[in-house]
């Protein structure tokens, strides 16, 4: 079944990034659609972090209010999966999982990324409570407790120090690490920082708070483990219409100019999907940041359509 109406902007994702876009795209007056799966990356924590007026807002409860707004504008939120995406003459055509199609002028991908995270046993149960990733979104939560960071890249070492800001007892193990040289064993060992070398067997927890890194048998006392995860933007659209994903030591992402737009005419991205690093109030930015731009792109060929018309009526 096609919707027969053509919408200005087809978001792509209702996140921070997605809901904020929609916002600022409908109180343009801009006919919107947001396409939301309902299961943002974030909720699994208890809340979101440095989102200014609202720190520690649940992650769910921040999204909901988001889409109330979105919706008080005119923006109309879809719950479901676009499963493929595709140009016609207007623009673009999105297939739902549901059997639907929604037609768009303009295309916004704020479908967010995918943490692949290290098999070992433990980190995915605990992930968002108990094994974290990032100091400036769960830092304060875990300060002065002992801190184990399980390394799984060399980006681990930066990791690690991080964390050290936040903690005198903090391990690195090793893990999955390519070796660790002397000049990076020595700045470790300056910050007091121990390495533990050896491949991480699984986390010891009881219910969701951890109490042990298990590595060769031996258990290292932690009350919370910060892991690295490889970052991969959520793609399979942009890839269809012809985009190519750009190559990053944390992961895989959709590359753009500063506002948000990619190499394909008339395709946005905003948010994780082209930022591997955005935290929430990043992303609310970049999604204001694109809304804006996309709606300058149509003031401008909404202009150039008016002067064909006006052109032919008097001709």
């Amino acid at each position: 079944m096609t919707d027969q109406r053509r919408h200005d902007v087809a978001i792509i994702g209702g996140g921070a990034a997605g809901l904020s876009a929609a916002v600022a795209l409908a109180r343009s007056l801009r006919s919107v659609v947001v396409v939301d799966a309902g299961e943002p990356r974030n909720a699994p924590a208890a809340g979101a972090h440095n989102v200014l007026g609202q720190d520690g807002i649940a992650p769910l409860e921040l999204l909901a209010a988001g889409a109330r707004e979105a919706e008080s504008y005119g923006a109309e939120i879809r719950r479901g999966y676009a499963i493929a995406a595709r140009r016609d003459a207007d623009g673009f055509e999105l297939d739902l999982a549901d059997g639907t199609t929604i037609g768009a002028r303009r295309l916004l991908l704020a479908s967010g990324l995918v943490d692949e995270l290290p098999e070992v046993p433990g980190v995915r149960e605990l992930w968002g409570k108990s094994v974290v990733h990032c100091p400036y979104c769960h830092g304060w939560e875990v300060r002065g407790q002992r801190i184990g960071v399980i390394g799984t890249s060399p980006m681990s070492v930066h990791q690690a120090l991080l964390f050290r800001q936040l903690s005198d007892d903090v391990t690195l193990f090793a893990h999955t690490m390519p070796p660790i040289d002397d000049e990076t064993a020595e700045r470790l060992a300056a910050r007091d920082i121990r390495l533990v070398v050896g491949n991480v067997d699984r986390l010891r927890a009881d219910g969701d708070h951890l109490n042990a890194v298990v590595v060769d048998g031996r258990d290292f006392p932690v009350d919370a483990a910060a892991v690295a995860p490889r970052f991969i933007a959520r793609s399979d659209l942009y890839e269809q219409l012809g985009g190519t994903v750009t190559e990053h030591p944390m992961g895989v992402f959709i590359e753009t100019e500063p506002m948000g737009r990619t190499p394909i005419a008339g395709v946005w991205a905003a948010g994780n999907a082209s930022d591997l690093s955005a935290m929430v109030a990043a992303s609310n930015g970049a999604g204001l940041g694109a809304a804006a731009a996309i709606n300058a792109d149509l003031v401008d060929e909404d202009a150039e359509l008016a002067v064909r018309e006006r052109a032919a009526i008097g001709a």
